[in-house]
């Protein structure tokens, strides 16, 4: 009797977003085996042209699928900061410039809201899932505001400066399981 889980492939070379995936997929009732690039032996570069996260997510889902024959699971995501009308958006990972950090990508949100009492924001996250026969989508997003600083050593990207709506604490200062009950992914 073959007991072995088929395969899902996440579609990431961001190794926080495939230890946050892990978390979330950490059950070990899942009729699936979460696997990556490296797991795999390949390398996929996917240059993100699309204008929504929904076509960046097909990008990377469908250069994975026809790279690995596997399903998978591909994500894009950002931050949408109200006051700067939905910027940085799409180009969340690259504000700062392509090849930014992190810390230069929150210093230069940091800039452009100094001063601004509107700080509202929200993560949105777009999951394409792809397999030989299906393309589907899933969307999540979590609504907050922009700290005035960042607070926090867990998560990435803007994890220091995004205080979910209804708590104190930036995603960056929460535990990841507390994070991961309310994240957008």
């Amino acid at each position: 009797m073959n007991t072995q889980k088929p395969s899902l492939l996440l579609a990431t070379g961001n190794r926080h977003k495939k230890m946050e995936f892990s978390d979330l997929f950490s059950d070990n009732h899942l009729p699936f085996e979460l696997l990556d690039f490296a797991a795999l032996g390949i390398r996929v570069e996917v240059e993100e042209t699309g204008s929504t996260y929904f076509q960046n997510a097909a990008l990377k889902a469908d250069s994975a699928f026809e790279a690995s024959g596997l399903p998978v699971l591909a994500d894009d995501s950002g931050l949408e900061v109200l006051a700067l009308d939905g910027v940085p958006g799409v180009f969340s990972a690259r504000y700062a410039g392509v090849g930014a950090t992190d810390a230069q990508n929150r210093e230069k949100l940091l800039s452009a809201l100094q001063g601004n009492p509107r700080r509202q924001a929200r993560f949105v996250c777009v999951l394409c899932y792809r397999d030989a026969h299906t393309r589907d989508f899933f969307v999540g997003s979590v609504t907050g505001s922009i700290a005035e600083k960042e607070a926090g050593k867990d998560g990435f990207g803007y994890d220091p400066l995004f205080i979910p709506s209804g708590y104190t604490l930036t995603f960056a200062e929460m535990y990841s399981e507390e994070k991961n009950l309310i994240s957008h992914r």
